[in-house]
């Protein structure tokens, strides 16, 4: 994941930054409250990593989707946790970031 936000942050060089929204996402383990907050945690670590590299940290919204919007499929990753499941929902597990701005 570091190195698709050192991708962005050089890019980000060629516009004039509005924002970027950070939105964290969980697997469907665990509880709703437990999920929401590890979506934030993700997004909060995303944007400190951009604030790390030099990205306004008043220019980087994050929020938490829980395990709302999950990539795979209903029934695609079936059964108990186990590390086939839990490897099935790896793309459930994500912060998706948006960039807007314009170019320069």
């Amino acid at each position: 994941g570091k190195a698709k936000l050192d991708e962005l942050v050089s890019k980000l060089g060629a516009i004039n930054l509005e924002v970027i929204i950070a939105v964290g996402h969980a697997d469907r383990f665990g509880t709703d409250a437990y999920n929401q907050k590890l979506s934030e945690r993700r997004a909060a670590a995303v944007k400190e990593y951009l604030v790390g590299k030099k990205v306004d940290a008043n220019k980087v919204y994050t929020e938490g989707k829980g395990k709302t919007q999950p990539k795979t499929k209903a029934g695609e990753c079936k059964g108990p946790k186990s590390k086939k499941v839990v490897d099935c929902l790896q793309p459930d597990r994500r912060v998706d970031i948006e960039v807007i701005g314009t170019k320069q």
